[in-house]
């Protein structure tokens, strides 16, 4: 019998616990172990109501543990990613896995150099409909799309209304949603320009290396009445819309865990949502961030 691997959660927030830890709990083959946060209070509760052990220290967390999932803010993933990476530890990081080109890089040459298994969560794309459309993308031959991102995270009630989101805006937290969708069904984003409206109101221009060009808006503070996410791509055999706003996440996150698993015990370090895909949409923000900042909008 295989002993199942030991997981541990990088996190104690609202997703961390609804999402990661009940994915981890409910994978087959993977053993939730562990509990890393920063406050005692907050890892103690995740940790009584999951029965798993907790730690502050995060040394010792990894000395327990095989692969770890994240679910913190990106600069605060970016750093103790690095270090569980060169620990030789497996890990499942969160979209997006850095907010700046050149940490991601180093995310990507330290995966590659210890030679650890990687994969970035970004849900839609482990959507079993997703997968449906994307594989017969390429036969479908589409050459545009459109994305509408409105989201109402930072009003008061929302429990994603954190500090790193009122820094980074949409364009930060949907943009990975919004580009790995369009990106799977488009082929891969080779320019991305921008430009911002009000609060961080952004709208997005790619083109991608098959000739399709694409386009999204990105917000975080949509009203209630206005919230909703929606894709359209198009092409000589007509228009489809993509299931972008009605993903099942927790079953999606157990596909996540269950393949990145499956690399582990086979010895694969490579995935085609691993921390190398991760790295190339960083890439494509970071692009259409510094086009806002280069003609002054911002």
């Amino acid at each position: 019998m295989i002993a199942p691997l030991r997981f541990g959660l990088v996190g104690t927030g609202y997703w961390a616990q609804e999402t990661h830890a009940r994915s981890i709990a409910a994978t087959e083959g993977i053993e939730f172990s562990a509990v890393w946060g920063r406050r005692q209070a907050a890892v103690d509760e995740v940790a009584r109501r999951f029965g798993v052990a907790g730690f502050t220290d995060f040394d010792a967390f990894l000395d327990e543990i095989d692969a770890l999932s994240f679910a913190v803010p990106p600069d605060v993933q970016s750093t103790l990613a690095l270090r569980a990476i060169r620990a030789g530890k497996h890990v499942l990081l969160e979209k997006p896995i850095a907010v700046d080109a050149e940490t991601a890089d180093a995310l990507v040459d330290a995966a590659e150099l210890s030679g650890v298994s990687t994969m970035v969560f970004f849900t839609l794309l482990f959507d079993p409909r997703m997968r449906a459309i994307a594989a017969q993308a390429e036969s479908a031959h589409y050459t545009g799309g459109q994305g509408l991102w409105l989201g109402s995270a930072l009003s008061d009630e929302n429990p994603f209304n954190t500090p790193w989101r009122h820094d980074k805006g949409g364009l930060w937290d949907l943009g990975p949603h919004a580009l790995s969708v369009l990106w799977a069904t488009l082929g891969p984003i080779v320019a991305t320009t921008a430009t911002s409206g009000a609060g961080d109101l952004v709208h997005l221009t790619m083109r991608h290396d098959s000739g399709a060009t694409s386009t999204a808006t990105l917000t975080l503070n949509a009203s209630d009445a206005a919230d909703g996410f929606s894709t359209v791509v198009w092409g000589v055999g007509g228009r489809l819309a993509l299931p972008v706003d009605d993903v099942d996440e927790l079953q999606a996150l157990g596909v996540a865990l269950s393949e990145l698993a499956a690399n582990i015990r086979s010895g694969a370090p490579s995935h085609r949502t691993d921390i190398r895909f991760g790295r190339d949409i960083v890439r494509a923000l970071a692009q259409a961030e510094a086009s806002i900042t280069a003609i002054g909008i911002r």
